[in-house]
């Protein structure tokens, strides 16, 4: 293929007549080099919009919505005709549990003075005391509970509706009588949240970067950065939120992400800015030049995030793609920060930290240290043996990876939540006195007359599985009947999803031949299995869509086949090494948690970011190797210099997302603690094993190949440019390919 083939597009705009353009700047130099002449101008704007949208989603509110719809599951069918016919089973309920050694007839009258309270608050439409019916009542008169039927869904209920439900019931509290209230809409209401995590992280965070540049000036012009983005997204989600399904846990998970990639995007520039500054550019020429090369590599890296985000909106699973949607404003507004906001900062203390980059660099000379020697030295190790560290890492992470081939998906019930909490106290309460599955009732619909009804009752109280069945309860128009079905097991017990699919495939369909009436299992267990099988069986076409849509960018940008196909493959192992570690950790109850099944939507969310977080390292450190081949057409060469001129960088920005992402590990939300450490153990393995050991392994035994593209396919993909322009080249391209294609 002819070397003068496709001349990449122009990175800046021609210059006016009479203007000189700077050899080798770029469109993300001229970005640059606008934001540190209007320094000040820069920094005001991002305030303003800092203000601007903090103040309007103060004013605004927020709108958060949790939609775990599913149309054309039973579970929805069956919520739907609850709905439609005037049943009270549309709504979700609270039950208030009563315990008394003595018994709870000691109490009676204020009981049930308080139940009549209960009855008049907002959001309640019906109450049954356990006084009336001695089901609600253990054999042993010692426990009982009034079931609280609301007025709508858990996630339609105002919290503050909810919190009144929960003063006012434990209000009849006493010294012999304990009062504790379970349901998914107090859980939801319960504020089991705090500032740790997100302080904990920052914290972490700042001392990394201090250690890493040794300035505390230095340090923060990162964490700076990314602060103003991720406050910024904040306040831009929650505006989102009146326009779009946002789900109410997606916060603190942009403060996770936001932080990450904040911190990981600015570091990267700052990084290669101070490189420039040792090389003796003035500050403005190092931040033009940094912006210009690694800018490039971020604002890639955080297009092929956006797309693995927005990826999960083939999933169709309601406010998941919410949630991805305002990750993809998250890291879009970080990239805006990174590339305008960090200039300005670097323009305000531009002279400060080139005097501590210089000082650090003549003592390192002093002390005969060159830059990246250990890293230098990894890479010629690997070099020397590359098969057995290749073999020897891939066994390690498939062996990791391995107890995600029985990962069970679910949702976190009451029996997860923290001991101090009134919804475990409910709900363990309810066990001791009732059964384990009292906590997980299937309710069953039967759209059919009253004798259809009872039927339906009789049968499944003598299924197996099932500890008791409730009487039949008609709709207001009498046009269906309300069974609710207690299994033997608890309500995240495979024993519980066999008794659902039991139901389902067995017991369902002979009622509905005997009796002629259409039954529906539903109720929030088997909403919870809807959706959790829902997500395994659209997973396949998620990752189809994001590793092929990603691959194609690493193969525009490299003008390679190999180097896409094994970033997707090594991607691929990082994160199922991270959901095999949150498998042990989370369902088998490694280090003492509480066993239990996997948040279902977070494989597809964790899937989506590390995805996408992986290939910043990817592009960060390939396109450095790039460079050297380029070169030196040297592949050894190329593949030892790149790591040791990126890989200082790369374990520095893995270690402080790992430490923020880790951090969430000391939130009292167990989501959030499998979300933190599936992110944290992926980018642990990305950033250590995978970019240091694997991909130079790899890379070296590629050698010249990895650089290889058949020519007809070179002729049909367009030009896209990475790296910078040479020194000397003209800024709107030339003769001279940034990127090679064709063979070698």
């Amino acid at each position: 293929m002819s070397p003068t083939r496709g001349t990449p597009a122009p990175l800046a705009p021609p210059a006016p007549p009479g203007r000189r353009v700077e050899a080798g700047v770029g469109r993300f130099g001229a970005v640059a080099g606008w934001a540190q002449r209007h320094r000040w101008a820069a920094l005001l704007i991002w305030v303003a919009v800092l203000a601007a949208v903090t103040l309007g989603s103060t004013a605004a509110g927020s709108a958060y919505k949790n939609d775990f719809a599913l149309p054309g599951t039973d579970s929805q069918t069956a919520t739907d005709l609850f709905t439609k016919h005037g049943s009270d089973q549309a709504g979700d309920s609270v039950d208030i549990v009563l315990k008394d050694s003595q018994g709870i007839d000691r109490s009676k009258a204020a009981v049930e003075k308080t139940l009549a309270e209960v009855e008049q608050l907002p959001g309640v439409a019906e109450i049954r005391s356990p006084y009336v019916d001695a089901s609600a009542v253990s054999k042993d008169g010692t426990i009982g509970y009034a079931t609280v039927t609301l007025d709508g869904k858990a996630e339609e209920v105002p919290k503050e509706e909810v919190a009144k439900i929960i003063d006012t019931a434990k209000g009849v509290e006493s010294g012999d009588l304990q009062v504790e209230l379970g349901g998914e809409a107090v859980r939801g209401a319960e504020d089991k949240g705090s500032p740790t995590a997100e302080l904990a992280g920052i914290v972490a965070a700042l001392v990394i970067l201090g250690l890493l540049f040794g300035s505390l000036v230095a340090a923060a012009v990162p964490l700076i950065t990314a602060l103003f983005a991720v406050g910024s997204a904040l306040g831009l989600i929650v505006l989102a939120s009146h326009v779009l399904t946002v789900a109410d846990f997606t916060p603190p998970i942009t403060m996770l992400v936001g932080l990450g990639v904040g911190i990981d995007y600015a570091l990267l520039i700052f990084y290669r800015y101070r490189q420039e500054l040792t090389d003796g550019a003035e500050p403005s020429e190092a931040g033009r030049k940094a912006l210009d090369a690694a800018g490039r590599t971020v604002f890639f890296a955080g297009c092929t995030v956006i797309i693995a985000l927005l990826g999960l909106v083939v999933l169709g699973l309601g406010s998941l793609q919410g949630v991805a949607l305002a990750l993809a404003l998250t890291v879009l507004t970080t990239m805006a920060a990174s590339l305008i906001l960090l200039p300005a900062l670097l323009a305000v203390f531009g002279k400060r930290i080139q005097r501590h980059v210089l000082e650090h660099a003549a003592r390192t000379a002093a002390k005969g240290k060159a830059e990246g020697r250990r890293w230098r030295a990894l890479a010629s190790a690997v070099q020397r043996r590359p098969l057995p560290a290749l073999v020897a890492a891939t066994i390690a992470l498939l062996a990791l990876s391995a107890p995600a081939l029985g990962m069970r998906l679910g949702f976190a019930d009451a029996g997860n939540d923290p001991k101090a909490t009134t919804s475990r106290q409910a709900y363990d309460l309810l066990a001791e006195g009732f059964g384990p599955g009292f906590n997980g009732p299937l309710v069953i619909l039967a759209q059919g007359d009253e004798a259809a009804g009872k039927a339906v009752s009789s049968a499944l109280a003598g299924t197996e599985g099932v500890e008791a069945a409730s009487p039949a309860m008609p709709s207001e128009d009498g046009a269906l009947s309300t069974v609710i079905v207690y299994p033997e097991t608890s309500p995240q017990s495979e024993g519980t999803a066999d008794l659902v699919h039991r139901l389902r495939e067995d017991v369902a369909p002979e009622l509905e031949r005997t009796t002629g009436a259409t039954v529906l299992v539903g109720g929030a267990v088997a909403a919870s299995q809807d959706f959790s099988e829902t997500v395994s069986k659209r997973m396949p076409l998620f990752v189809a869509v994001v590793v092929g849509l990603s691959s194609l960018l690493l193969m525009l940008v490299f003008r390679s086949v190999l180097i896409p196909l094994k970033a997707a493959l090594l991607n691929l192992i990082s994160i199922t090494a991270a959901l095999g570690a949150m498998t042990l950790v989370f369902q088998h109850g490694l280090f003492g948690v509480e066993p239990g099944p996997v948040e279902a939507f977070l494989p597809v969310l964790i899937f989506a970011i590390v995805f996408g977080l992986s290939m910043d390292y990817e592009v960060f450190l390939v396109s450095r190797m790039h460079e050297e081949w380029e070169r030196t057409k040297d592949h050894s060469l190329a593949v030892r210099e790149g790591l040791a001129s990126t890989g200082k960088v790369i374990t520095a920005a893995g270690a402080i997302m790992i430490f923020v992402f880790g951090a969430f590990m000391l939130s009292a939300d167990r989501m959030l603690q499998e979300f933190g450490l599936g992110l944290a153990v992926a980018i642990l393995l990305d950033a250590l094993v995978i970019r240091c050991l694997m991909v130079p392994a790899i890379m070296q035994l590629f050698g010249k190949w990895a650089w290889w593209l058949p020519a007809w396919l070179d002729r049909l993909l367009p030009e896209v440019t990475l790296e910078a322009p040479r020194d000397g080249a003209p800024a709107g391209g030339g003769t001279d390919r940034v990127l090679t294609g064709g063979s070698h």
